[in-house]
């Protein structure tokens, strides 16, 4: 799959030139570029060490930079999460994995409770500058306990970040940002587009802003909010709807929290239109909350009910390719949602 269109809004510039790479590739350059650049930063979790983690994003990290800043942690998410935000507190940059997103539940505590309050508890004497990368959804026939959308779990939380790049120039951008921001970040990295999305990287050093989504297509007729894998599905449809004379803008929200109501709203009130897409579950998922936003400070401008195309309310994805196939969102769901919008 091509990567989506559209260039990084950099809040550092990139040097001149780009490099072609994968997602996962990406996941990889900018975490090893991060160990070489700041002694701060090191990298814990389950199996990130010896074996160089599951995905072999970390694979010779350990021989290049040791094991006091490659750390194999024993399959515990809280001491993983509480460790790190120690760490973090005491002026460090930790970059805890949990090794699949369905893991992180025994580190809920830690995170909500702690990383994401620890400004505010201290009246700003201590932040907690500190990453947790966790590769998230379905598609890949993870099924009960390794395919998960937790995003909706943790967006409630004030004080913590989520960030869900979609393209390798995403990845590198955002990931650099949350590496950088003195607050706890939580990156969520879609396992579907880890090998599948390709795309131009921006060498050397940069930056994406926290909290700025990236129009990927322009269009007049419909607007169309997403993230992760189904952003790429979205401007894949709207393409092709785009050759039968059908409009459709494609919005990658790429900061799920904060969130660029400004981008959104603009959008709305050019097309009067309005399709959220997302794998996690349709009840109370982010599509909800955009969904209000809109409702909210957009009503009278639209044409059209607002519409959520989203998975199912099951608790979880089925290892058999038909139930999985039945929870993924298709194109061809999202085509027919947004011919029907655009004909309204």
């Amino acid at each position: 799959m091509a990567g989506l269109r559209g260039s990084p809004t950099a809040a550092t510039a990139p040097a001149a030139g780009s490099t072609f790479m994968t997602n996962v590739e990406a996941v990889r350059a900018t975490l090893h570029d991060a160990l070489a650049r700041d002694e701060r930063v090191l990298i814990m979790g389950e199996d990130v060490g010896a074996r160089g983690n599951v995905f072999l994003i970390t694979k010779g990290f350990l021989e290049e930079f040791g094991p006091e800043r490659v750390i194999d942690t024993p399959l515990a998410e809280a001491s993983i999460v509480g460790v790190a935000i120690g760490m973090a507190m005491e002026g460090l940059r930790p970059i805890a994995e949990i090794q699949f997103a369905d893991f992180i539940y025994p580190a809920f505590n830690q995170i909500v409770g702690e990383a994401a309050k620890t400004r505010y508890r201290s009246n700003g004497d201590y932040t907690c500058p500190l990453v947790i990368r966790t590769p998230y959804g379905g598609g890949v026939r993870g099924a009960l306990s390794h395919s998960v959308s937790i995003e909706a779990l943790f967006y409630h939380v004030p004080g913590l970040t989520i960030l869900a790049p979609s393209t390798p120039a995403d990845v590198k951008g955002l990931l650099n940002a949350a590496i950088e921001c003195p607050d706890p970040v939580l990156f969520l990295e879609h396992k579907k587009t880890y090998r599948s999305v390709k795309g131009e990287v921006p060498d050397g050093y940069y930056t994406i802003p926290i909290g700025k989504a990236d129009v990927k297509k322009a269009g007049s007729q419909v607007t169309v909010v997403s993230y992760g894998f189904n952003a790429h599905q979205a401007l894949d449809a709207a393409n092709r709807l785009e050759a039968d004379g059908v409009s459709i803008e494609v919005i990658d929200l790429r900061s799920i929290r904060p969130m660029d109501k400004t981008t959104i709203l603009d959008s709305v009130r050019k097309t009067r239109k309005l399709l959220i897409v997302h794998e996690d579950n349709k009840f109370g998922g982010i599509g909800a909350e955009i969904s209000a936003m809109v409702a909210e400070e957009a009503f009278f401008e639209l044409d059209a009910p607002i519409r959520r195309l989203c998975g199912p309310d099951v608790p979880a994805m089925g290892y058999a390719l038909p139930l999985e196939e039945e929870f993924m969102i298709s194109t061809g769901q999202m085509l027919t949602a947004m011919r029907e919008l655009a004909a309204f």
